[in-house]
C-alpha cells in the first residue's frame, strides 16, 4: 500500500508519445498519483 509521504515504488509508464517517464525521474519533485478505475467500468 502507498502511504501518502512515502516514496512510491519504482515506476515506469509510457505515454500516448511513447516517451517514457519513470518515478526516478520525479525524484525531488512534488507529484501527485492518480488512479481511477478502468474506463467504461462501473467503479
Amino acid at each position: 500500500m502507498i502511504e501518502i509521504d512515502r516514496e512510491p515504488p519504482d515506476f515506469c509508464l509510457t505515454a500516448d508519445d511513447d516517451s517514457t517517464m519513470c518515478g526516478k525521474d520525479l525524484k525531488g519533485m512534488w507529484t501527485v498519483l492518480y488512479f481511477y478505475p478502468k474506463d467504461n467500468t462501473s467503479g
